[in-house]
């Protein structure tokens, strides 16, 4: 595995590779990587003849400055991760070779048709106009084939696949499941920041997910949501910050089971300081 550092050196190192006509396979990440990262690359790696994975903690996507600071890093740990799981090239920029000093000082504008007005659009002010931002830079750069993210950034999926449909860019958007521990608990490079008696109670909130698949069609929506967000507040370091019930392509929020056929349950919850995210598919 190569490690780049330099994105035109990477443009250059890929340019090969597309004149063999070799597929490129893209894992875009923030690093701190575990099982469910990995579980991208090694569907990547089978489905591509390059594999490249890139490790960039993207500052403008971040409205807390105290959540970039405290974000966990360990570029070694994720290199040798990568090695192990057959990616060709590492992609590590520092934030100065993604960004000018105008980039950094100005939004990115995107029409996101609404997608970023709900949930963690919400929430997080600007949070997706920076992810739109990088990852558009990051297919620039790499051009793939093929580019997979996880499931459990539910919002952050739809609102990629919108983003390809509108640049204009060849690339299949794969989306793929969600990574759990045993105890059910979603995989997120934020697992680290946890303590022991913290992730313990995290395992709440996937399982109150879970048991609230068998209420459907039997209560209002308007009621499992109340259901839900009291269940994971009854946990003393558990706070729900939002809980919908949304259609699972424009993520407007549900009012009875026969508006959709693909709704999805999104939640977010802060257990102590650390925001955990996760969601459900009820149809």
């Amino acid at each position: 595995m190569e490690i780049i550092t330099s994105k035109t050196l990477l443009i250059e190192s890929l340019a090969k590779h597309i004149a063999n006509k070799q597929t490129i396979g893209f894992v875009p990440t923030m690093g701190a990587l575990h099982n469910g990262h990995l579980e991208l690359v090694k569907r990547c790696v089978n489905e591509n003849d390059i594999t490249v994975v890139s490790v960039f903690v993207n500052p403008t996507q971040f409205n807390n400055k105290h959540d970039l600071e405290v974000y966990p890093r360990n570029i070694d740990a994720d290199s040798n991760l990568l090695s192990t799981a057959g990616c060709d090239y590492l992609f590590a920029p520092s934030a100065n070779e993604m960004y000018t000093e105008a980039e950094y000082n100005s939004t990115f504008e995107f029409d996101f048709g609404g997608l970023d007005k709900v949930m963690e659009g919400a929430f997080r002010p600007g949070h997706f106009n920076g992810v739109v931002q990088i990852v558009s830079k990051l297919f620039d750069i790499v051009t793939p084939n093929k580019a997979y993210f996880g499931e459990k950034d539910y919002q952050q999926l739809a609102i990629i696949r919108r983003m390809v449909k509108l640049l204009g860019y060849n690339v299949e958007i794969i989306g793929c499941p969600i990574v759990r521990e045993e105890s059910g608990l979603a995989l997120s490079s934020r697992n680290a920041l946890l303590t022991e008696i913290q992730r313990k109670e995290a395992q709440h909130i996937s399982a109150v997910l879970k048991e609230s698949v068998q209420f459907v069609h039997q209560v209002e929506i308007d009621d499992l949501c109340e259901a839900v967000k009291n269940a994971i507040n009854k946990k003393e370091q558990l706070k729900c910050e939002y809980f919908a019930v949304v259609d699972g392509i424009t993520l407007k929020q549900i009012n009875n089971w026969s508006e959709s056929n693909n709704i999805v349950g999104c939640i977010a919850v802060y257990c102590g300081d650390v925001r955990l995210i996760d969601n459900i598919r009820y149809k």
